[in-house]
């Protein structure tokens, strides 16, 4: 049964409402061992007290949708971070299911640092590291190992899938449960990167905006945008937890920068059921989508908001 697509908030807001702490190594380094430990403690609290109130705000906006930082415990892939972290478990399983009791999905996006289809062996091993982090977080948030709660990540070196599939494949169980894999501008097409996902058994987020501008198209209306959105969905353990991204070039259709509005949508979108919206206005470009956008779908479509 078609519903209305549920619009993501990715990370913080245009406004100052959702904003998180961070440090650099440099500084955490140049404190000694027992200082970087108060250092991270509170930084972790305080992070902690933004994502409840990060909550707050997508429950006072009706967002169902919130893409957490992959920068919300800094360190924690260390001794030290993790320590520190497991300290607050009692916090973060309440702020976990806190979420999950008033339906907000939470899901994250790893930075660009995790390559699993590097030649480097250490290079996959780091990128391990990262993603157990965030399986680590994950669990502790005491969410659920499944695609719902999705940990996702490009493809990384281009031309290496069958070691990207044998990665995956090997993968801890609180990763591999989790992953997704996204298209992007250059290395992996939708259709490359749709295979490796059948091979692998994990599901595909479709971005339309990586897809026409490595396909080199004009229009979200070339016949593929819907053909690969659709393709996608059948990666997806139930197609209704399908997560789509969406984004506007910057200059012109096809700039890689992203717009600070969302002003053009495919139309097949109006069949996703989730839609992360990354612009750089953030909560604007969703309040945008919904007076502008949202009203154009078909009735069938629209449920009170």
């Amino acid at each position: 049964m078609s519903v209305t697509p549920e619009l993501g908030l990715v990370c913080i807001t245009a406004s100052k409402e959702v904003r998180y702490r961070t440090v650099t190594r440099k500084r955490l380094l140049s404190f000694p061992e027992s200082e970087q430990e108060e250092l991270l403690r509170n930084l972790y609290k305080d992070n902690l007290e933004r994502l409840n109130l990060a909550i707050d705000f997508c429950l006072n906006n009706e967002l169902k949708l919130y893409r957490i930082s992959s920068n919300l415990f800094p360190f924690a892939d260390t001794d030290l971070g993790e320590k520190v972290l497991d300290e607050l478990s009692e916090e973060l399983l309440k702020t976990g299911g806190r979420a999950i009791d008033v339906g907000i999905r939470i899901v994250v996006h790893p930075d660009q640092f995790v390559v699993l289809s590097s030649d480097n062996p250490e290079v996959i091993a780091n990128s391990i590291k990262i993603l157990q982090m965030h399986a680590m977080i994950m669990d502790k948030l005491d969410l659920p190992r499944s695609p719902w709660a999705m940990i996702e990540i490009h493809g990384g070196k281009s031309d290496r899938s069958e070691r990207l599939v044998e990665v995956i494949r090997k993968l801890p169980e609180a990763i591999r449960s989790r992953l997704a894999l996204e298209n992007d501008e250059y290395a992996y097409s939708a259709e490359e990167i749709l295979e490796v996902c059948r091979q692998a058994g994990i599901p595909m987020v479709f971005d339309a905006h990586h897809h026409v501008i490595h396909e080199k198209l004009d229009s979200y209306e070339h016949p593929s945008v819907a053909q690969m959105q659709a393709a996608a969905g059948t990666t997806w353990p139930k197609q209704e937890w399908q997560l789509v991204h969406i984004s506007n070039g910057r200059e012109a259709f096809g700039d890689r920068n992203h717009s600070d509005l969302i002003t053009v949508m495919p139309s097949s979108y109006s069949n996703a059921p989730w839609i992360e919206i990354e612009a750089k206005l953030k909560e604007e470009a969703i309040a945008k989508l919904r007076q502008e956008w949202l009203p154009t779908l078909e009735p069938a479509l629209i449920s009170a908001k």
